[in-house]
């Protein structure tokens, strides 16, 4: 089904001051991940200076916004600060955007930005990659969809790089299959380009943290039992052929996991980082 090689992320959010996070940087490096990713919002800090934090306190490291919530600011802006930032890394920042969560709204209010219709959020979404790839030029800053919808599916499968598949927390095997089918067809001849990406919720067997319960109004025993595609339980061993076997139906290769299983999830890295 795909013939990209597996890499990983991991979504995490400054905590302390900067050396706290750098010390955090470099230990995703060190485990083997590709990019370390983080959200946007007004709870938290701002993406674009913490994310060159941490690329500086790194070699090899990727950086990347998971995702720019697109109301929070002007196409042109986003685009400026994701060009900005791709050119101090010299190439290591990836442009993640999506629409933005529904609580992402009372930030935009916050901002003085108007939130828009689900339409009008998709074409700020197109105007903010369009603007990205009027100022790198010659440069090719990669761009990550955040896509649920056909009609975002539709805009990933034109303009993204890695596409991430937004589904239902609770969403299942034939779900995610049936997203990854209706981009590819979309895509087109290009569809073998696009690099499938999700995010995972919960690893191994432990219980999810309880802020991430609150985020995605589940538990780790309900995830199992709908088959959840944000979950993968079991040994290392067990998690790495559970996601080949999602590589193999529905394209998968690329996987970010919660911050707070950084370390649990690091064999799985090991076994399949770069296969």
């Amino acid at each position: 089904m795909s013939d990209h090689k597996f890499r990983f992320g991991v979504v995490v959010t400054p905590e302390g001051g900067g050396t706290q996070w750098a010390a955090t940087a470099k230990r995703v490096e060190e485990l083997g991940y590709s990019t370390l990713l983080m959200p946007d919002g007004l709870q938290l800090l701002s993406p674009f200076p913490s994310l060159a934090v941490a690329a500086c306190a790194t070699t090899t490291l990727r950086v990347g916004a998971f995702v720019l919530a697109g109301p929070l600011r002007s196409p042109r802006a986003a685009a400026w600060e994701g060009h900005s930032l791709s050119v101090l890394t010299e190439g290591r920042f990836d442009f993640g955007i999506g629409t933005g969560r529904p609580e992402a709204q009372r930030f935009a209010e916050a901002l003085g930005r108007p939130w828009g219709s689900a339409g009008e959020r998709l074409r700020g979404v197109a105007e903010s990659i369009e603007h990205l790839r009027e100022l790198d030029g010659d440069r090719h800053t990669p761009v990550l969809v955040a896509a649920g919808g056909p009609k975002a599916l539709a805009l990933a499968a034109c303009t993204a790089d890695i596409v991430t598949l937004a589904a239902p927390p609770l969403a299942g095997r034939d779900h995610l299959a049936g997203m990854a089918a209706t981009l590819r067809d979309a895509a087109g001849e290009r569809a073998g380009d696009i690099e499938i990406s999700m995010n995972l919720f919960a690893v191994g067997d432990d219980e999810i943290p309880p802020w991430t319960q609150k985020f995605i109004g589940a538990d780790r025993a309900t995830l199992a039992a709908h088959d959840s595609q944000t979950l993968v339980g079991g040994t290392p061993a067990e998690m790495a052929d559970e996601l080949r076997r999602r590589r193999d139906e529905y394209g998968l290769s690329y996987v970010s996991v919660n911050g707070s299983f950084l370390e649990q999830f690091a064999p799985v890295v090991e076994l399949l980082a770069g296969t």
